[in-house]
């Protein structure tokens, strides 16, 4: 009897401890850049949202700042702060951020999960995506491209000293490049994420749709 309770009492303490759903309860951050023409050609080919018109060139948007653990991650974390982000403060993002439904959206899955208010979660999720230093030349949009996944990381590293190969993951979907994945310390320096990695594109070449 006594074994059967012990076995009772370790499986919630491990259901329990397995959900990490606290605040800051995490160990790096992924920055999730979003191809934004790859987006665009599969859910907005109209050009009806701002993102997707035409009238801003969108390249890489940030998807989220995501808090990661070195298994798993946490995920709509309790947290004081409001489950809406203001439309003032989601404005401020709309350079990187396009749209208030996806600040919202990040805010209440992954930044609640920071320790931070919105406006410092936001904040740190503006230094991370000025941290990292996407070359221009291959990445400006303006053409369609098909680039070796192994290269994008390549180019990702060279343009980036101190991120190395493990630390950086290129994300994809029906052979088009969906996302390039960069994991950072909680200052935001670069360091390698074995899961994160692990989890990475198996394709060899991806497309990358042009701007609409």
């Amino acid at each position: 009897m006594k074994r059967i309770a012990t076995r009772v009492l370790m499986a919630v303490f491990l259901l329990a401890s397995g959900s990490r759903a606290f605040a800051d309860d995490f160990d790096f951050y992924v920055l999730s850049l979003s191809w934004s023409p790859s987006w665009c050609a599969a859910n907005d080919r109209d050009g009806s949202t701002a993102q997707c018109s035409g009238r801003r060139p969108y390249t890489f948007i940030v998807h989220g700042l995501w808090p990661q653990n070195e298994r798993g991650w946490p995920e709509y974390c309790s947290s004081r702060e409001p489950e809406r982000v203001p439309q003032a403060l989601a404005r401020t993002m709309f350079d990187i951020i396009p749209s208030a439904g996806l600040a919202g959206h990040e805010w209440r899955k992954h930044g609640s999960c920071s320790g931070l208010n919105q406006r410092t979660y936001f904040q740190t999720l503006r230094a991370a995506y000025q941290r990292v230093r996407v070359p221009p030349v291959v990445f400006d949009g303006r053409l369609p491209r098909r680039l070796a996944v192994d290269e994008i990381e390549t180019l990702m590293t060279k343009a980036n000293p101190g991120l190395t190969h493990k630390g950086v993951a290129v994300s994809c979907q029906g052979g088009q490049l969906i996302e390039i994945r960069v994991c950072m310390t909680k200052s935001l320096a670069f360091r390698d994420c074995d899961e994160t990695d692990r989890n990475a594109c198996r394709a060899r070449i991806v497309n990358l749709p042009a701007l609409p």
